[in-house]
């Protein structure tokens, strides 16, 4: 039986300029819940370089179906309100992690 992949998506999310550091502390809130649900892998905020207000974060799930009863939950819905009053434009990708390269990849 094959392994199940990983499943990952990724936001981008420009946020309204000033407002970096309370999103940053909306966000860690926010990611201490998503942490809890069992199906999730991880989670990471990155603030992409050069520009003002440009945040990605990748959260990692054990399966697609798993994201997506989640991505519909009250919980996610509660969540995506409190982001939402930091963010002026957004889009997401999802994708499968097929395997890692590189040093420590097994």
């Amino acid at each position: 039986m094959a392994e199940p992949e990983t499943f990952r998506a990724v936001l981008h999310m420009e946020i309204t300029p000033g407002t970096d550091r309370e999103f940053e502390e909306t966000w860690r809130d926010i990611a201490g819940t998503i942490s809890e649900q069992p199906a999730n892998l991880g989670q990471w905020l990155l603030r992409e370089s050069g520009t003002e207000g440009s945040y990605y974060v990748m959260t990692d799930w054990a399966d697609e179906a798993s994201f997506r009863e989640f991505e519909l939950s009250a919980p996610h819905v509660e969540n995506r309100k409190r982001l939402g009053r930091y963010r002026r434009a957004g889009s997401m990708a999802t994708m499968r992690l097929i395997g890692p390269v590189g040093p420590g990849a097994a």
